[in-house]
């Protein structure tokens, strides 16, 4: 059984993985190579509709390796486990303070209503989702560790 919940795990966050370094490597750059008002438009969409998926696969994903970490608490890799978890929260925690604000106020813009500074806001959130990025890849190497 704990093996089953291994391979689940490293799946369901190595997906998450997956979308975020995506947002910051791909779509993020189709966006900003559209014409006009197009790419505000994208992000704005982006952000409601990743905004609502996002926290869930989070949580998702932290409680699966919380689970992965109490089960599996005395078989070798343990301690990976609970260093991805630690990544994980961090990543959560830096969503709340750093990226969801941003996120919030720019899934409501328009390009009739957005701020002049909306670029610069959007440029911020991209480097504090770089980090993110880093930090839950991070975390998806130490469980895939912890697999062998």
């Amino acid at each position: 059984m704990l093996n089953t919940l291994e391979a689940f795990t490293v799946v369901v966050v190595g997906l998450m993985v997956g979308v975020e370094f995506s947002v910051a490597f791909v779509v993020n750059r189709i966006l900003d190579a559209l014409p006009e008002d197009s790419g505000q438009l994208g992000r704005s969409h982006g952000g409601r509709m990743l905004g609502a998926v996002m926290p869930v696969w989070y949580i998702a994903s932290l409680a699966l390796v919380t689970v992965w970490a109490v089960a599996g608490r005395h078989h070798p890799g343990a301690g990976l486990v609970v260093t991805a978890g630690g990544l994980l929260i961090l990543s959560v925690i830096m969503s709340l303070l750093l990226l969801v604000p941003i996120n919030n106020r720019g899934k409501t813009w328009t390009p009739e209503n957005r701020p002049a500074d909306w670029k610069e806001q959007m440029n911020r959130w991209e480097r504090y989702h770089y980090v993110r990025v880093a930090v839950i890849v991070a975390a998806f190497a130490l469980l895939a560790a912890a697999l062998a």
